[in-house]
């Protein structure tokens, strides 16, 4: 069985409705879910039209019901219901045939045999008055489960969305034309005219525009887009390049080896949009419980509407037709599920203002399921672990000091280099003069070069040493280095404290990554490891029932981030990254981490109750509504049974609400607890 990426819902692979994508076919229960995975754009534009419609249309139909009282009050009421019910609640419909048609149930089925049992009851209580002893209608009732649920959904078609945004955001790395060589001439040409084996040239400040191999020239690239990794890598004729990386400060002529979907760039702009449908779904709780429910409210309703059918007219009573719809009416009222449908998104609501005063950002609400499991969290080092730039560690001058620092000022600017980056803003603070150098030039792997009033000028590079000199002469020395984040120490071990196991995953050396593991008592690291190679040891991990959560800063981890069960983004990271996470930490703290998580799990928890209270209320109502109480109340309770279910239906969504406000006290008592 196939499982539809869009609902989630099995699906037999002999199914006729599918799409072929990147050479995967997915299957589908409806033409419906197939058009939301085909057309994202033109599906989230009709939700939002949709929703554009059902509130005013909701809010007026509540408002007349319960604060007017006139003649032919209903008849407005079932005019402004109808865009509700049969445009907005169409999608609803669509599911709960899919779903019959699959022989299983879900809340599609449930939400579509409440809302149409509670409208086609109150349309024949508006048109025939005097046909049944009951004048109130359920309207309102059918309207706003429609509307409420209709915005979570919109709420989740925005999560997908980002996915795709992250991924469009990695393809803008790769320039629109290229600059292609023949007979030695650089001639610009279109990006998708490029071809394995031709020559292009890439200048300095430009991004690779394909795979290649250098064959003439020397430059440092920045991949920090791959590593994660601030530091430059030299590249000489022979190396090996990548697109979408960043070429600082060299001529290079490459042969490009792979273009177009064969790229890099292009396979992690795949990996990004696989790992984001691919990802293993935990059902909602709603679904879990309707594919039970439902075929139970049905046989109850029928089932009783039967036996007061047949007894009735056994017995020669006249109101046998008309007391057995209002007992079928009564059941399937009594069970639909308002309270279900308030249960998740006032406490996701709570939940999110919670989040937002510690600095956590939770964009996808559908990730809470997740984030409530897990036992295992991946960090990226640079950038995320340490400072995102490079901090001067040293900094000593010999003689003058103004013109060591106004000379070292002057020619780190003409760089690209982020050491260079780093140390003219640490400069700038010393007010430096900015002095006319001459010749310079740029020798990747080595440093700059250049003239001032007639003397050799060299800033040149040593690992996380830069020394300048004037005629061979050193006038200043700066040490750099990329600092660990205050207080990470701390929050790992509070992380560990609460039986989270901690993992490192970077592109850095292992000298590097195990002095970092060691420092912070981290067992497990992994070193030298590129995109693609960090979102499979987050499979691996998951593959050994492990609930995982990738924390990371830049490009080379949205893949990882897909991947994982939750991604969470620091928000001094790149723009990619940000889009990608399903949680971004705002103040980048890392102690916040384990706030998420404890978020996570206290508001499933409190879902959870929501769904028991909310359940286990309209299931001991049911057997009210078909008729248990009748030996001791008469048939005469079902004139007042249609008015004592909505009041029921109201007093189950109260009660959810009231004990969904409690959530915020207790998730700081948690938060504070766990930090101690």
């Amino acid at each position: 069985m196939a499982v539809d990426p869009v609902c989630g819902m099995y699906v037999s692979e002999d199914s006729k409705i599918y799409s072929d994508r990147d050479g995967t076919r997915y299957y589908f229960c409806s033409q419906g879910c197939k058009d939301k995975f085909d057309k994202p754009d033109s599906e989230s534009k009709s939700l939002k039209l949709k929703l554009m419609v059902a509130w005013p249309f909701s809010i007026a139909i509540m408002a007349i019901n319960y604060l007017f009282s006139f003649p032919l009050k209903n008849y407005v009421l079932l005019l402004l219901v109808l865009p509700v019910q049969f445009y907005v609640g169409l999608d609803f419909y669509k599911g709960a045939y899919a779903a019959i048609k699959n022989k299983m149930g879900n809340m599609d089925l449930l939400i579509s045999l409440g809302t149409l049992t509670a409208f086609f009851f109150s349309l024949i209580i508006t048109l025939v008055p005097g046909l049944f002893p009951v004048k109130y209608t359920y309207f309102d009732a059918s309207a706003f489960i429609i509307t409420l649920l209709m915005t979570g959904g919109y709420i989740e078609d925005l999560t997908k969305k980002r996915a795709n945004s992250s991924a469009n955001a990695l393809l803008s790395l790769i320039p629109d034309r290229v600059h292609i060589l023949k007979d030695g001439i650089a001639k610009d040409i279109p990006m998708e005219n490029l071809v394995p084996g031709d020559i292009i040239q890439i200048k300095p400040g430009e991004n690779i525009p394909a795979d290649g191999t250098v064959v003439d020239g020397t430059s440092e690239i920045d991949e920090s887009m791959l590593t994660g990794e601030a530091e430059s890598v030299l590249k000489a004729p022979g190396s090996p390049i990548t697109s979408g990386t960043l070429n600082l400060n060299g001529v290079l002529s490459v042969k490009v080896t792979a273009t177009g979907k064969n790229s890099t760039v292009n396979k992690l702009y795949s990996m990004i949009q696989m790992a984001s449908m691919g990802r293993a779904k935990i059902q909602k709780i709603s679904d879990i419980f309707s594919s039970y429910f439902v075929p139970i409210v049905l046989a109850a309703a029928f089932s009783s509407a039967l036996f007061w059918y047949f007894y009735l007219r056994s017995v020669s009573n006249p109101l046998y037709s008309i007391i057995a719809v209002l007992v079928f009416v009564s059941v399937v009222v009594i069970a639909c599920p308002c309270a279900i449908g308030l249960a998740a998104p006032i406490t996701l609501l709570i939940s999110s203002n919670e989040s937002s005063r510690n600095g956590i950002l939770i964009k996808n609400s559908s990730s809470m399921d997740r984030l409530s499991k897990i036992d295992t969290v991946i960090f990226d080092k640079t950038g995320t672990i340490t400072d995102n730039e490079p901090e001067i560690t040293a900094f000593t001058t010999t003689g003058d000091k103004h013109l060591a620092v106004s000379l070292l000022y002057s020619i780190e600017s003409g760089s690209n280099h982020p050491v260079a980056h780093a140390i003219v803003n640490y400069l700038k603070d010393m007010n430096p003069e900015k002095l006319d150098i001459s010749e310079f030039r740029e020798i990747p792997g080595s440093g700059v070069y250049g003239k001032y009033d007639g003397k050799n000028v060299e800033a040149s590079r040593a690992g996380d040493h830069t020394s300048l000199t004037m005629d061979g002469i050193e006038l200043a020395s700066i040490n750099l280095k990329h600092k660990l984040r205050s207080g990470i120490e701390n929050d790992i071990k509070n992380l560990q404290k609460n039986h989270i196991r901690v993992l490192i995953v970077t592109g850095d050396s292992l000298e590097n990554t195990r002095d970092v593991a060691e420092y912070l008592h981290v067992d497990k690291y992994y070193y030298s490891i590129k995109p693609e190679g960090k979102a499979e040891i987050v499979k691996e991990e998951q593959k050994t029932g492990k609930y995982v959560m990738f924390v990371g800063d830049g490009i080379n981890d949205t893949v990882a981030m897909q991947t994982a069960d939750v991604g969470v983004a620091m928000a001094s990271g790149s723009d990619i990254a940000t889009a990608t996470g399903d949680i971004i930490l705002l103040n980048n703290d890392l102690k916040n981490i384990l706030s998420t998580l404890i978020i996570g799990k206290y508001t499933i928890k409190k879902i959870k109750q929501n769904v028991g209270w909310a359940i286990g209320y309209n299931s001991a109502l049911i057997p009210v509504a078909a008729g248990i109480l009748t030996p001791l109340l008469g048939l005469g309770i079902y004139y007042v049974l249609p008015i004592f279910a909505a009041l029921a239906m109201g007093l189950s969504s109260t009660t959810v609400v009231l004990n969904s406000m409690q959530l915020r006290k207790h998730m700081e008592r948690k938060i504070a607890m766990a930090s101690m």
